[in-house]
């Protein structure tokens, strides 16, 4: 199994994002899909999950402004960026566990995707 992230770049204060993460491989069905982010001398931290049937929850500090979804067809979550803050500067990975297509229990980190909000 392996996670692919995408859309991490430079983004102005009060600006947008949209960041991808499609999983892909030896897969039989997605449990929970999530986001981290992890700033420079920070541990890494829980941004926002969603479940199966698209419950959702976020940290307090992106509550209004990230929205988490899910495409369950094609394997994907996204990440959508709204009013970003130079705080929100830092790698974002996404994470995914489920179960292979031999009943295995996986429990994925994707690579790391850099998001960096300056003007």
């Amino acid at each position: 199994v392996q996670l692919q992230a995408s859309g991490g770049g430079l983004v102005q204060p009060g600006g947008s994002l949209r960041l991808s993460c499609a999983a892909s491989g030896d897969i039989f069905s997605i449990n929970s899909m999530s986001w981290y982010r992890q700033a420079p001398g920070n541990q890494r931290e829980l941004v926002a999950f969603i479940t199966p049937d698209s419950n959702t929850n976020y940290q307090d500090s992106v509550k209004g402004r990230f929205a988490i979804s899910r495409d369950n067809a094609k394997n994907t979550v996204y990440l959508q960026m709204n009013s970003v803050r130079p705080e929100d500067t830092a790698v974002y990975y996404c994470n995914a566990d489920g179960l292979t297509k031999r009943s295995i229990r996986f429990d994925y980190w994707g690579q790391g995707t850099l998001v960096t909000v300056s003007s």
